[in-house]
C-alpha cells in the first residue's frame, strides 16, 4: 500500500504514459488531480479558458505527437464543455485521456449541484468510459482506459469523483501500458484476389488517405508500376502530397475537378487507408477495392468489389512484388494535364489584385503557402478557411494540416493551433481562422498571451458564414442568418496583450503576412476578405444548380441586388 492518493496516482500513471501536459480549467472537485500536477511537476498543467479548447488542444498534440495526450474538467458544466472536443479527437483517432471529474460520491443520484451522468454523456465519444467509485479501481481503470485511447485510437474517459480522488490509492497492481502495435497484412487468398483484379484493370486510380501514413515510398512504387493517377482526401493530403509526380489533387466538395474526373473515368478504384464520407462523389461504373486497417470500415461507404485487411505499407509491401508492371499511361496523363488546367485556374484566383481592390482569400492563403516555413504546421478552422487551406497550401518538406476533417467542428483551429506550439515550441504554428469560428471560442486567445504562445493567427474576415452562405444557394434557398457584424479583430488582439494587424487592402497583404511571420510572440492578423467570393464544388448535379438558381432567383424578387452579384459570381466560379 502507498500513502499517495488516487489523484497523485493518476497524475503519475499518466506521466509514466508519456503524458506531458493536461489541458483544463481548474475546479474544486479536481483539486486532488490539480495539487499532484503542481505538486509532482511531471506534468505541465494548461490553463485554457474553456474545456472545449483543452479537448480540442489534446487532439492536436496527440495527433502531431502519435502519442497519449490529456485534459480535464471539473464535475457538471466542466467536464460538459469538453465534449465537442472530445468528439473530435475521437472520429480523429486521436489518442487522448479525458478526466472527467464528478461530484462528491455519495450524492451521486440525488439531483445535487452540478450533478451530471458523465458515464452516459461521454460514451459515444469514448471507446471507454467508467466510473471509479472506489480506489480499490486504481489504476486498474485508468490504464485500461489509456489502453483503450492508445490501442484503438481515440479516446478514454475516467469518472473521478472529487472525494475519491483524496483517498489513499493501491500501488500493486500498477504498470506500464503497452504501446507496441502488429503489422497486419491480408491472408495470402485475399492478396491473391487483389493481385488479380489490379492485373485485369486498364485504368487504376489511387484513393489515399490518412491510413496511407508510413507507407508513402510504397505508395509512390504502387502508382509507378500501374501507371495510376492519385487521387487524395483531406486527411490524406498530409501523407501523400510531399513529393508526389502522380498527384491530381483531392476530391470531394472542396477538392478539384481532376481529382473527380481520374476516379469517374477509371475502371478500378483502388482506397489506400480511407474512410471516404461522400458516396455522391465515387465512380458509378469503375470496381472498387479497398485495403483497410478496421474491417468494420470496408464496404460503409460505397459498393465494394473487393476488401481486404491490413495496414497499407505492410499489404503494398507484400503486393508490389506480385503486380504485373503496366505500359498504357494514358490514363494517368490525362489525369496530370487535368490536375495542371485545374491547377491554372485556381492559381489566376490566387494572384494579387491592385490596391484598393478586395482582399481574395485565395491570395492571402497563397501569400502564406509562399511565406511560411517548410516545416509549419497549420491549423484550418472548418468552412471557408478548410477550402482555402485544401487548394492553396502545399504540404511539402515537413509541414503538416489539422482541422476538424471528420467531427467538422467550427471554432477548431484556435485551440488545436495552441496544443500544436505546446508541442513544437520551436516551429512556426499559423491558425486560419474564418470570422465566425474564431468569435466562437476567442477567449482562448488570452491562453496565447498567458503563456507567450507565438502562434500566428490569420483571421479570414468577411463578415459572414461563408460555407453556410454557400450551402443554403446550392439548396436553393437565400442567405439568412448568415451575416455577421465583426469588430476590429486586431485591436482586440491588441487590448490582450498580442500584436494586431488589420489589413483592408490587397496591396498590404504580403508584407503584413512577412511582418506577422517575423514577429516574436503571438500575432493576429485581422483581413477584411472579399464577402463576395464563394468557392463552389469541382463538380455540381443538376439539382445543385438548379437550386443555386432558385436562390439567385429568390434574391432577385426581393431586390437584393449585392446578394444577386454574390451568387452570380460564385456560380461562374
Amino acid at each position: 500500500m502507498s500513502k499517495r492518493n488516487v489523484g497523485e496516482l493518476t497524475v503519475d500513471t499518466l506521466a509514466r504514459a508519456g503524458v506531458r501536459r493536461i489541458y483544463g480549467v481548474v475546479g474544486d472537485s479536481l483539486n486532488a488531480v490539480t495539487e499532484a500536477i503542481r505538486r509532482q511537476r511531471t506534468i505541465e498543467w494548461v490553463h485554457v479558458r474553456n474545456e472545449e479548447a483543452g479537448a480540442f488542444a489534446a487532439g492536436a498534440e496527440a495527433q502531431l505527437s502519435g502519442r497519449l495526450s490529456s485534459c480535464g474538467g471539473s464535475c457538471g458544466p466542466g467536464n460538459l464543455h469538453l465534449i465537442n472536443g472530445l468528439y473530435d479527437c475521437h472520429r480523429s483517432g486521436a489518442p487522448v485521456l479525458a478526466i472527467a471529474a464528478h461530484i462528491p460520491s455519495g450524492e451521486i443520484g440525488t439531483g445535487f449541484f452540478q450533478e451530471t451522468h458523465p458515464t452516459l454523456l461521454f460514451q459515444e465519444c469514448s471507446h471507454y468510459c467508467e466510473l471509479i467509485s472506489s480506489p480499490a479501481q486504481m489504476p486498474r481503470v485508468l490504464q485500461i482506459a489509456m489502453q483503450h485511447a492508445v490501442g484503438r485510437g481515440g479516446v478514454g474517459v475516467v469518472v473521478l469523483p472529487g472525494d475519491v480522488a483524496k483517498m489513499p490509492a493501491d500501488t500493486s497492481k500498477s504498470h506500464d501500458i503497452a504501446t507496441t502495435y502488429a503489422d497486419v497484412r491480408p491472408g495470402d487468398a485475399d492478396l491473391g484476389r487483389l493481385v488479380a483484379i489490379i492485373n485485369d484493370a486498364k485504368r487504376i486510380t489511387l484513393l489515399c488517405g490518412i491510413g496511407c501514413m508510413g507507407a508513402h515510398d510504397e505508395v509512390m512504387a504502387l502508382a509507378a508500376r500501374i501507371k495510376s493517377p492519385i487521387v487524395h482526401t483531406l486527411r490524406g493530403k498530409n501523407v501523400v502530397e510531399t513529393n508526389n509526380p502522380f498527384d491530381v489533387g483531392m476530391t470531394g466538395l472542396i477538392g478539384f475537378r481532376s481529382g473527380f474526373e481520374a476516379m469517374e473515368s477509371s475502371d478500378l478504384l483502388l482506397m489506400l487507408g480511407t474512410d471516404f464520407p461522400y458516396d455522391d462523389w465515387y465512380p458509378a461504373k469503375a470496381k472498387i477495392a479497398q485495403i483497410e486497417l478496421r474491417a468494420e470500415r470496408l464496404g460503409r461507404r460505397s459498393r465494394l468489389d473487393l476488401g481486404v485487411v491490413g495496414h497499407v505499407r505492410e499489404t503494398l509491401i507484400a503486393l508490389l512484388p506480385l503486380v504485373n508492371e503496366k505500359t498504357d499511361r494514358s490514363h494517368l496523363d490525362r489525369g496530370l494535364g487535368a490536375y495542371r488546367s485545374a491547377r491554372d485556374e485556381l492559381d489566376k484566383l490566387a494572384r494579387a489584385r491592385p490596391s484598393g481592390q478586395r482582399i481574395r482569400p485565395e491570395y492571402v492563403t497563397a501569400t502564406l503557402n509562399d511565406t511560411a516555413a517548410d516545416d509549419a504546421i497549420f491549423t484550418a478552422d472548418t468552412g471557408m478557411s478548410t477550402v482555402w487551406a485544401a487548394r492553396y497550401l502545399r504540404m511539402s518538406g515537413s509541414r503538416q494540416l489539422l482541422g476538424s476533417f471528420i467531427h467538422g467542428s467550427m471554432a477548431n483551429a484556435l485551440p488545436q493551433a495552441i496544443g500544436a506550439q505546446a508541442l513544437f515550441p520551436k516551429r512556426q504554428v499559423v491558425s486560419m481562422s474564418g470570422d465566425g469560428g474564431f468569435a466562437m471560442l476567442m477567449g482562448d486567445l488570452l491562453t496565447l498571451h498567458q503563456y507567450s504562445l507565438p502562434i500566428k493567427l490569420v483571421v479570414y474576415n468577411n463578415g459572414a458564414l461563408g460555407m453556410v452562405e454557400l450551402e443554403q444557394a446550392v439548396a436553393g434557398y437565400p442567405p439568412f442568418g448568415v451575416d455577421l457584424v465583426n469588430p476590429n479583430f486586431a485591436r482586440i488582439a491588441e487590448a490582450a496583450g498580442i500584436t494586431g494587424i488589420r489589413v483592408e487592402d490587397s496591396a498590404d497583404v504580403r508584407d503584413a503576412v512577412a511582418q506577422a511571420l517575423r514577429t516574436d510572440g503571438p500575432v493576429l492578423v485581422d483581413v477584411t476578405t472579399d464577402p463576395r467570393v464563394l468557392s463552389m464544388p469541382p463538380h455540381i448535379t443538376f439539382d445543385e444548380m438548379k437550386g443555386f438558381s432558385l436562390a439567385l432567383i429568390k434574391e432577385t424578387l426581393s431586390g437584393n441586388v449585392d446578394e444577386v452579384a454574390k451568387y452570380a459570381e460564385a456560380n461562374v466560379r
